[in-house]
């Protein structure tokens, strides 16, 4: 369906609206795939989501109905393959930005791909990207958001929490979805210009524990350390006994003080 309430360029613009599917990333891949051309910015957003996924094929459970559950279609030609992890950076930066609307403190970028509130997880990023030689051909964002749960399985979920839980009310769905396309798509629009640099300064200045001592473990190891950057291509560095440690995704484990 068409939707004109979203006051962006393209982002939202052509939204399609699911009562059910195992997977709003899942569905966009489909419709990508078939031979007509799909207008970049396309949304997919799904009331039940029941088979989401999350980074490296961890499961999302999220109760239909009360949350958010969608997938963005976006054409990323411009950036060099080397940097893809600025689309992870600009999209974690536009949920935080949108969230700061409901939220006045407390949200937090966990790397690499969680969205935080204090030390519980309220969302997440996972970003599947198609390339043709070197560049990107196509990015499919799929974001999941805890709105208006209030129960959740600690066994499934781990730390958790919700909109509703941090503020005491419901939150509209469709108005915290044109939040998000709207600051998604001014990040995305500034990634384009190439504003690196910005953007990864707003990045760290929202990153779960940066430059805070912390516990992490790595193979078996417990540790402190301390997060000094994120490089370019997305790994971690941790100042641990004076020297720098830099991390792959799922390589070290953040601890709960």
């Amino acid at each position: 369906m068409q939707n004109n309430t979203f006051s962006t360029l393209f982002v939202g613009q052509n939204l399609i609206r699911l009562s059910a599917v195992d997977s709003t990333n899942n569905f966009l891949k489909m419709m990508v795939s078939k031979s007509e051309p799909l207008p970049e910015g396309t949304v997919i957003m799904a009331d039940n989501q029941f088979a989401g996924r999350g980074q490296q094929e961890n499961t999302w459970y999220s109760e239909p109905g009360l949350n958010l559950t969608f997938s963005i279609f976006l054409k990323p030609a411009f950036l060099p393959i080397n940097k893809q992890f600025m689309l992870n950076i600009a999209v974690s930066n536009g949920i935080n930005k949108a969230l700061g609307r409901f939220v006045k403190d407390g949200i937090k970028v966990k790397w690499p791909n969680d969205i935080y509130y204090n030390d519980s997880k309220i969302g997440g990023v996972l970003i599947e990207n198609s390339l043709s030689g070197n560049s990107f051909k196509s990015s499919i964002v799929g974001i999941g958001m805890n709105v208006n749960q209030q129960k959740f399985d600690i066994e499934k979920t781990k730390v958790a929490t919700s909109l509703y839980e941090i503020l005491q009310h419901d939150v509209n769905l469709i108005e915290l979805l044109a939040e998000i396309c709207s600051h998604i798509e001014s990040q995305y629009l500034q990634l384009k210009a190439g504003n690196y640099n910005s953007l990864m300064k707003e990045y760290l200045e929202n990153l779960y524990r940066f430059n805070k001592l912390g516990f992490y473990r790595q193979n078996g190891e417990v540790f402190e350390a301390t997060i000094t950057r994120i490089t370019e291509a997305g790994q971690l560095v941790l100042l641990t006994s004076g020297k720098e440690r830099i991390y792959n995704f799922k390589e070290v484990e953040f601890l709960k003080d």
